[in-house]
């Protein structure tokens, strides 16, 4: 189901125009489009410099603002492509008044044409829609294409933090990344039952825990070429 778009919209994602960098590209191709570059200084949009990390998909901001705020020795930025979405979570944001957390509202496709090579140490991809149909397959965000492009804007030595509710993804993930140039670790198939510490919940992964759904998680880290 759609949701319904938010009143004030254009004056809400305004309000937080510190926080929040829309992306605007006239060619739909984005094949083309990662081309144009458009680089984000991150330097100078946080308060100072720090590791970066990112989050794909961040929905209405609960992990990224929580996150942000227990690891103030971090720089956090968060990607949502819905507007209606992702304005909330800059307004939580704000509200909280993070300096070490801001968003970038695009596609994933997009993301190494604003992201300059090799500067994140770390990706989390939170409960990202699983496209259960398998013609939709290339657009799970664990797909190999989405992989490429991860593994031209992440630090060799950068890791992918997955979590899901639905394990048919998580299998398809963990394929996904084994065949193309990751090691796993720390995978666990029932998260709450198990014993790893300082897991943040998102909104959805708090309905889930409540309906006793299982949380599937996993690590990833890029295998070294043969030399």
């Amino acid at each position: 189901m759609r949701m319904r778009k938010k009143k004030n919209l254009p004056e809400r994602l305004a309000a937080v125009g510190d926080y929040l960098y829309t992306s605007v590209c006239r060619d739909q191709n984005f094949k083309t489009a990662i081309n144009d570059k458009d680089y984000i200084d991150f330097d100078t949009w946080f308060d100072k410099p720090q590791p970066l990390y990112l989050e794909v998909g961040c929905g209405k901001g609960r992990f990224a603002c929580l996150y942000a705020a227990a690891h103030p020795e971090i720089n956090l930025i968060a990607v949502e492509k819905e507007a209606n979405v992702i304005v909330s979570a800059c307004e939580m944001a704000q509200k909280m008044g993070l300096k070490n957390l801001r968003f970038i509202k695009c596609p994933a496709e997009y993301l190494e044409r604003h992201i300059k090579p090799q500067s994140i140490e770390r990706l989390f991809l939170n409960f990202s829609c699983p496209f259960p149909k398998k013609a939709y397959a290339s657009h799970r965000l664990t797909h190999k294409n989405f992989l490429e492009i991860y593994k031209r804007i992440l630090n060799p030595t950068a890791e992918i933090h997955q979590k899901t509710d639905n394990m048919h993804f998580f299998e398809f993930s963990i394929e996904q990344l084994s065949t193309n140039g990751f090691a796993l670790k720390n995978v666990t198939l029932d998260l709450h039952n198990s014993d790893f510490e300082g897991n943040i919940m998102t909104e959805y992964e708090q309905r889930f825990v409540n309906l006793g759904q299982p949380i599937y998680r996993l690590e990833a880290i890029q295998q070294k070429a043969e030399p």
